[in-house]
């Protein structure tokens, strides 16, 4: 396939993240500029550019590897998710447009319509794009892409189950959305905090050989007792 040479780090991240390249495998130039239909020089450009992500790891006698990271190294990421997402909530409270509201709003109808149908492939997707408009709406270009890292290294590491009660946490999702739109700061990070660890609790490692079990697919334990929802909802 042909693809623009600017766009070949995304579509290798995106090949890592699917499965494609297995990790520890190689990942040599030459291969890279022929699948992508690219030159050599954005191969190279990406490669150091995803190894500074964590993607990529450059190894003696063999070049550039998809990186393997440890079962400690994806439980870190989850913990830097639960600090960085309700500081983007709560950033979001003081600096929203009226156009991020707009996009919040309507993602949270349609979280809500799907959820009550129970589609959960479209609920992914939903919640997705409202984590990420959420960052966005923190006026914070750093913070927003260290989040987009985040997602898109967790992805890779984690398997991730459907949410328990998909009504419940969409309404999760509005509860944030409301105290985003009040500029309530406070409200939203503790909203935020309290929903990002209730997911953390959906993922399972996807490789195998991790300490929870042979075959590394154990659900990710917390030291956090179960949240209580209850007093946030009014």
């Amino acid at each position: 396939m042909r693809i623009p040479a600017h766009s070949v780090c995304t579509a290798i991240r995106d090949d890592i993240v699917a499965g494609v390249y297995e990790r520890g495998s190689r990942l040599t130039e030459e291969l890279l500029a022929r699948r992508y239909g690219v030159s050599r020089v954005p191969v190279r450009e990406a490669l150091r550019t995803l190894e500074a992500e964590g993607f990529v790891v450059t190894r003696r006698h063999a070049g550039a590897c998809v990186a393997e990271p440890t079962e400690q190294e994806a439980a870190d990421l989850l913990e830097m998710r639960m600090l960085l997402e309700p500081l983007g909530a709560s950033r979001a409270a003081q600096r929203r447009t009226e156009a991020h509201l707009k996009v919040l709003r309507g993602l949270v109808r349609l979280g809500q319509e799907r959820a009550r149908r129970g589609n959960s492939e479209d609920l992914r997707s939903l919640g997705s794009w409202f984590h990420e408009t959420l960052a966005q709406a923190s006026g914070s270009p750093a913070l927003t892409s260290m989040l987009t890292q985040l997602r898109h290294k967790i992805a890779w590491m984690y398997a991730v189950d459907a949410p328990a009660n998909p009504v419940e946490s969409w309404a999760e999702h509005g509860a944030i959305v409301d105290a985003v739109a009040r500029g309530d700061s406070e409200r939203a990070r503790a909203i935020t905090a309290l929903h990002t660890e209730r997911a953390g609790t959906a993922h399972r490692l996807r490789f195998p050989g991790g300490a929870n079990g042979a075959n590394g697919t154990d659900r990710v334990r917390t030291s956090q007792p179960p949240v209580n929802m209850s007093g946030l909802r009014h």
